[in-house]
């Protein structure tokens, strides 16, 4: 990590090429940051795909969450479209997480399994 000072005093915009980004300083159009970010998450991951039911900070609603799904951005979006259809509920993707409304754990498990993945309910 860059100190403070780097931080500050880092090139902002080049009539040259255009803004940079402000990780790596490279012009955005050459900037990798969200691909090495990618890359990054996926071998974090351990091959489990995890299902949990959480309350928490959603005023009481209940929602069922899909981690550690080994899969690119744009196949993630995928799979939670189909997921969602087939639980005829809505739900959404927040980084690398889906999230479908209700408590679908069972029926999510299921489908899960039948593509061939390893899951694993966790949490209460």
């Amino acid at each position: 990590m860059a100190s403070l000072q780097d931080q500050l005093r880092g090139l902002v915009y080049s009539t040259e090429h255009g803004e940079t980004c402000p990780a790596c300083r490279q012009p955005l159009a050459e900037c990798r940051c969200d691909e090495r970010a990618e890359q990054e998450r996926l071998a974090a991951l351990d091959g489990i795909v995890r299902i949990r039911r959480e309350t928490s900070g959603r005023k009481g609603k209940g929602v069922t969450t899909i981690s550690g799904v080994p899969l690119p951005e744009k196949e993630l979006k995928a799979l939670a479209k189909a997921l969602k259809q087939r639980c005829g509920t809505g739900g959404a993707v927040k980084s690398g997480v889906i999230e479908i409304q209700g408590d679908q754990r069972e029926a999510l498990k299921i489908e899960l399994e039948g593509r061939g993945y390893t899951v694993k309910l966790a949490g209460g």
